[in-house]
């Protein structure tokens, strides 16, 4: 082999000032001199052809244009971890202190801290204290000398080694090997080769709680095999590893809490399916994954899937999901808590956006957390009333009935909206008076000036308000919500009139409009909570 390649140069990862590589030739070629290495970029454009040089292919490359041909001296094959250690803290002499500043590096929505040292004397006698340590974009290639890191710097619990010249799982394994109270591991933008065989273990991570392989071209099948020296891992990122395929995992993963699988292509929602028994499994990231709907078999409507059963929070934002079953689908989770779903087609199916939060809200029961936005108990029962008087018409017309004994809807309708037997039962069926279309407000006379005021809150100045007389309790609550910035509790109305002689009426039906209380212009309404 040439001067300055390595004997294993095949298939190693490689940078060229600010580029990185895979080595996929090393040797002569036709009508030059001298030794070349073949290198497929991650990134084509900076690549020249396909691994071809005139009508000769030396290597072959995913895109026509993705290899080039560097001499050796151009290409940095990396360095151990623990030179890159001394480097980042500036142990080296070469280096200086300025290195030990605090870092950090973001796992999913967990943000860890790596913290350096005050000074390179310190550091040197703290080495084999540190806990936190990045070595991000430090060009690591291999583990170094045997037993090298354990004796040096052992009592890690987080290592960043996202982007790096790291070119096999192996690697990992021989620096995780050293440290035995690993916690915390990043080895995102590594595009490294797996372990293929089942007959594969490894016992390097008994105390791996979590685990950061985004962009390193992992296969679910490889997740699986490496997963079983994973003992207790609960939370592991996999996006952007174009996954396509998933598979049951069996005795492995069963510790895991969360998981994130957001822009791979898996595009068919049913395989969820398959890693539905996680027993522990509390969050799962599916954004951008280009699933169309979501589906749980196994239970009818009005029941809950044995599927997911500790499932809290589904993040399904930035996919395909064009029909409302979908969103229905999600009420059938025992556990769910939270949802992020914004970016999909079916929300443009209703123009109005605080519509679509109620439609959303009122559609899963047990929902806390809406795109990251908390669900006051009023704003629920609020979405649920209004749910049950939009859809009233539909549910009349589908053989709904207010006499239990006639109330036949049909099996159409209540696939669509299987929530509303309950929102029935819980606020009783919708009055034909209530579902009647409202007029539109043309005479002045429809509008009622009132004057609002909070007894609790003297130093606030009385508002004048003009409101519709047909509006409902519930909507006026809707509104001074907004309107006084109150904070989420249950509202409690009532209203003095001149008429009256300090005698105050509670508008105590959130389903009655304002005119049902004989309210009229010049009015104050009481605002207590």
């Amino acid at each position: 082999m040439a001067a300055g390649v390595p004997p294993d140069a095949l298939g190693r990862r490689v940078s060229c000032g600010a580029d990185y590589g895979t080595v996929r030739y090393v040797g002569s070629v036709s009508g030059t001199a001298g030794i070349w290495l073949g290198v497929e970029w991650d990134d084509p454009q900076r690549g020249k052809h396909d691994g071809s040089y005139e009508g000769t292919q030396y290597f072959k490359c995913r895109h026509d244009k993705g290899g080039s041909f560097i001499r050796p001296n151009k290409a940095n094959f990396g360095v151990d971890f623990l030179t890159a250690v001394k480097d980042r803290y500036g142990l080296n002499d070469k280096q200086d202190a300025q290195y030990g500043t605090g870092n950090t590096v973001v796992f999913g929505t967990k943000t860890v801290e790596f913290v350096g040292m005050d000074s390179v004397a310190e550091q040197q006698r703290q080495l084999n204290k540190l806990v936190d340590i990045s070595v991000r974009e430090c060009a690591v290639s291999h583990a170094g000398q045997e037993e090298e890191i354990s004796r040096t710097c052992a009592n890690m619990r987080h290592i960043n080694l996202s982007k790096n010249l790291i070119s096999s799982w192996e690697t990992i394994i021989a620096i995780a090997s050293q440290v035995q109270n690993l916690e915390t591991l990043n080895v995102s933008e590594n595009k490294m080769r797996f372990p293929s065989t089942s007959t594969f273990t490894s016992s390097a991570f008994p105390n791996l709680k979590i685990l950061a392989l985004n962009q390193t071209e992992i296969t679910w099948t490889e997740v699986l095999l490496c997963a079983q020296g994973w003992p207790v891992l609960e939370e592991l990122y996999l996006s952007s590893n174009n996954i396509t395929v998933l598979e049951r995992p069996d005795n492995v993963l069963q510790t895991l809490k969360l998981l994130d699988l957001s822009d791979n292509p898996l595009l068919d929602g049913n395989q969820l399916h398959l890693i539905a028994q996680l027993p522990r499994l509390e969050q799962l990231i599916l954004r951008n994954t280009g699933i169309s709907s979501i589906h749980f078999p196994d239970a009818e409507f009005g029941y809950k899937t044995k599927m997911f059963p500790l499932l809290k929070r589904i993040a399904i934002n930035d996919n395909k999901i064009s029909q409302w079953s979908s969103i229905n689908e999600l009420d059938k989770l025992p556990s769910l808590r939270a949802l992020q779903c914004s970016n999909n087609p079916f929300m443009d199916t209703e123009k109005n956006p605080e519509t679509l939060i109620q439609l959303i809200i009122a559609k899963i029961s047990q929902l806390e957390v809406l795109n990251n936005c908390e669900i006051l108990p009023a704003e629920r029962r609020g979405a649920e009333l209004d749910y049950r008087k939009i859809f009233g018409k539909d549910w009349l017309e589908a053989g709904g009935h207010w006499n239990p004994e006639k109330n036949k809807p049909s099996e159409e309708f209540l696939a669509a909206h299987p929530r509303y037997p309950t929102l029935c039962l819980k606020y009783g069926a919708p009055e034909e008076g209530e579902l009647k279309g409202q007029q539109p407000l043309t005479l002045k006379n429809q509008l009622l000036t009132l004057t609002i005021k909070c007894p609790e809150k003297p130093e606030q100045k009385p508002v004048e308000k003009k409101l519709p007389e047909s509006m409902t309790i519930q909507k006026v609550k809707g509104l001074l919500y907004r309107l006084l910035k109150i904070p989420g509790s249950e509202l409690k109305l009532s209203y003095e009139s001149s008429k009256l002689e300090g005698k105050e009426v509670e508008l105590d039906n959130d389903l009655k409009p304002l005119q049902f209380y004989s309210i009229e212009s010049g009015d104050c309404v009481l605002v207590r909570w």
